[in-house]
């Protein structure tokens, strides 16, 4: 569905996120991937540090709340050279209360979740924890569907949303419902300047200013990508 509702230009989005962050540029690193449960992104850490820096020690945590898309993700990296390897390992647990024995503080170098913060009930917990468990220094980093800057591509995006998505939804998966939830979800997560003041909240640096706040737009804003340091 993921295909059929963005015309396969979510994994553009997912490289572009990936590449931006530049995993294994500068040695191997601990990340988590939270919300992760598919394996998208963790696939995409690990093939940019080996394929761009020859670093096969860079390491993924996967994190998700649901073990069916967990188990999703454990069938697809059978596939792949990395199972079977310390690089990779699935968890189930909520974003928004990690274990603590589990998840400690001041573990991680690189923290990323993408297109799942917009469905936890509360975000700055989501924000707080991702703040615990990095080492100081470490990036948060979450690409999620955000607010289009220009009026006339809004008012198309909109029509498309509405109209179309739930329709794709009751044709491909049989599911209206959940398709009508995600376009609304959309509508209701923070806009740009607000979802970056949420992220220094929660401690974080956001550095330089992009597009007017600490995010860079995909798209025009369709999807956008923030990131910040923990102090």
């Amino acid at each position: 569905m993921n295909d059929a509702t963005s015309f396969g230009v979510h994994r553009l989005w997912k490289d572009t996120f990936v590449s931006s962050l530049k995993p294994g540029k500068k040695g191997p690193k601990r990340c988590i991937d939270v919300a992760g449960g598919t394996g998208d992104i963790a696939i995409r850490i690990l093939d940019s540090a080996r394929e761009n820096y020859a670093d096969r020690e860079t390491s993924v945590e996967v994190v998700d709340i649901n073990g069916q898309m967990l188990k999703e993700g454990f069938r697809r990296f059978k596939k792949t050279m990395y199972h079977n390897t310390p690089q990779i390992s699935f968890h189930e647990a909520n974003a928004q209360a990690l274990p603590t024995d589990k998840f400690m503080d001041d573990t991680y170098d690189l923290y990323t979740i993408a297109f799942g913060i917009r469905n936890c009930t509360s975000i700055p917990a989501v924000l707080k924890e991702a703040h615990r468990v990095l080492k100081p220094g470490g990036t948060f980093a979450c690409l999620e569907f955000s607010r289009v800057n220009n009026p006339l591509l809004g008012t198309l995006y909109d029509q498309y949303s509405f109209s179309v998505i739930p329709l794709l939804g009751t044709i491909l998966a049989g599911d209206r419902d959940s398709y009508q939830y995600l376009v609304e979800s959309i509508r209701k997560f923070p806009p740009q300047p607000e979802f970056a003041q949420m992220i220094r909240e929660a401690g974080f640096t956001t550095g330089r200013d992009i597009d007017g706040g600490a995010w860079s737009n995909l798209w025009g804003g369709i999807a956008c990508v923030h990131t910040g340091v923990k102090i």
